[in-house]
């Protein structure tokens, strides 16, 4: 079981949202490098970026800070990378640049045919991530909820070859208040391939809980503000996952 650190990129700095709105932003670091640096050093054994800016503007804004943090850590671990990603041409000079996974999310839900097009291009190397309150995908930034079950486009997403699929209780995210086991099981058993959790992870008993359903196709958890704020040690979060898990 990965857990997986984020690094959430607004304006260069590292930040935090609560419920995914811009206007509630919590710096926590303006070095990016160092920051990913520290979450090596503890033990991360994969990075989790987002361009909140991009995200936004649908389109790449923290490509320096971005670049820091590849520099850092590079060949350490697998960066994976979301945020305004809309186009071939900037997926391709996000994998030249050195990060492993680019995670396409909005994009996904508004234009299926550049998701299938991405994933023929750079095989294994793609993710989705699905934002949902109530089983329902949201999009743009979490301000739209559409009228898409979350269950049923994953699984149209898996036949395209997406590498796997990130996750987000967008009723969670930020707010300290547990993982959404019960809707990421179900989506995991839905699928063949691999699904991450984000949103909501506390302390170590989500980790408990989430390694515990492992099995099921959940291999990693995405975590934020807690690792940030304090609630969850990272050190001893992926030091439970090795000991329960392997």
């Amino acid at each position: 079981m990965l857990i997986i650190p984020a690094i959430d990129l607004k304006d260069g700095h590292c930040v935090r949202l609560k419920q995914g709105l811009m206007e509630d932003a919590t710096v926590f670091s303006e070095d990016p490098g160092a920051m990913a640096r520290h979450w090596v050093d503890q033990g991360g054994k994969r990075l989790h970026l987002v361009d909140l800016n991009g995200a936004f503007a649908g389109k790449p804004l923290n490509e320096a800070a971005i670049k820091a943090i590849v520099e850092e850590c590079r060949g350490e671990i697998p960066i994976q990378l979301g945020g305004g990603i809309r186009d071939l041409e900037t997926i391709e000079r996000y994998l030249d640049n050195g990060i492993d996974y680019v995670i396409i999310g909005t994009a996904a839900v508004k234009n299926p045919g550049f998701l299938h097009e991405a994933c023929y291009a750079f095989p294994g190397q793609i993710m989705v991530g699905l934002d949902a309150k109530d089983g329902k995908v949201a999009v743009d930034g979490w301000s739209k909820l559409t009228g898409h079950d979350v269950i049923d486009l994953a699984k149209k997403f898996e036949d395209y070859g997406v590498e796997s699929i990130v996750y987000t209780d967008i009723g969670r995210d930020g707010m300290l208040s547990g993982v959404n086991i019960e809707a990421t099981v179900a989506l995991a058993q839905a699928l063949t391939i691999p699904v991450i959790a984000s949103g909501g992870i506390t302390d170590l008993d989500d980790v408990r809980k989430l390694c515990a359903v492992e099995s099921e196709g959940i291999i990693g958890a995405i975590t934020g503000r807690a690792i940030y704020e304090g609630t969850l040690n990272f050190e001893e979060a992926q030091a439970l996952a090795n000991e329960l898990n392997g």
